[in-house]
């Protein structure tokens, strides 16, 4: 990745991070608000195209991992619908960030767009969606950022110690990415989910600290301890149980770069060495 498609894809993610905080960038009241949700979800889609592409480079387009990329959408888009209108059991999230893991930071994130594309198309499109989409994505590129994933390499018994602190780090990275993909899927569209005479109530003239600590309380109330808390049990359980025989089968199914590229000159080599015996 050049240095410009770096700035562009952090410039992106940057204006995606304020389409979700715009209630505490924008004073707009209640009724100024419900118009304007549909804009920022809007506003999402071009963000959304253009982080599609950036990280769509060379390392994702082989062959291999498209194909796998399109398997573990369809698995996920499967396991998404099939948790829908269960209060808060979304194993969905053990898909992104074991596949992340496995895969890095740029497929996780292609991962959480598309499963959240492909399972709309059978739950239904809404101005959350786009939200979800970029809000899914960063869940699993956060799981291909996470440090260590070039240590934990092979499946002999000495290395279980360390497959081991790795599922359990991811499991807290679940249960944080459980309670912070809440907390940004309730910014957006807290100014007019409640009332305004609330003490949870969003605020158009209260400075910044006030709104914070409103919100902070509001998604407190209604997820945080509810949905989010059943979200991060079932990540918990759900990488704990599945994680090393995943992660394992991923890594083997991965296809290595410098792996491909040292074949054709290890190859070319054998011809030479051959006439010089000769």
């Amino acid at each position: 990745m050049t240095r410009a498609q770096r700035v562009l894809l952090l410039v992106a993610n940057l204006v995606a991070a304020a389409a979700f905080a715009w209630p505490l960038l924008v004073p707009a009241v209640p009724s100024q608000a419900q118009a304007a949700a549909p804009w920022a979800a809007l506003a999402l889609v071009p963000i959304a195209v253009v982080l599609v592409l950036i990280a769509l480079d060379a390392s994702i387009r082989s062959a291999t991992t498209l194909a796998m990329l399109g398997t573990l959408t369809a698995v996920g888009a499967a396991v998404r619908l099939a948790g829908t209108g269960v209060g808060g059991v979304e194993a969905v999230f053990v898909v992104l960030i074991l596949a992340g893991r496995a895969f890095g930071a740029r497929f996780g994130f292609l991962l959480g767009v598309l499963v959240i594309a492909l399972s709309s198309i059978a739950s239904g499109f809404g101005p959350w969606t786009p939200f979800q989409m970029i809000a899914c994505a960063w869940v699993g590129a956060g799981a291909g950022l996470l440090p260590g994933g070039r240590r934990v390499v092979g499946e002999h018994g000495g290395r279980r110690g360390a497959r081991w602190r790795e599922v359990a780090l991811l499991a807290s990275y679940g249960v944080v990415a459980s309670y912070a993909f809440g907390a940004v899927m309730n910014l957006w569209f807290w100014p007019f989910a409640v009332g305004p005479e609330t003490s949870i109530s969003y605020s158009p003239d209260a400075p910044l600290a006030t709104n914070l600590g409103s919100f902070l309380s509001y998604t407190l109330v209604t997820s945080t301890l509810t949905w989010d808390t059943i979200r991060a049990i079932t990540s918990v359980v759900g990488i704990a149980v599945a994680g090393p025989a995943v992660l394992a089968a991923l890594r083997r199914a991965k296809v290595r770069p410098e792996n491909a590229s040292r074949a054709p000159r290890s190859a070319s080599r054998t011809p030479r060495s051959a006439s010089r015996t000769g």
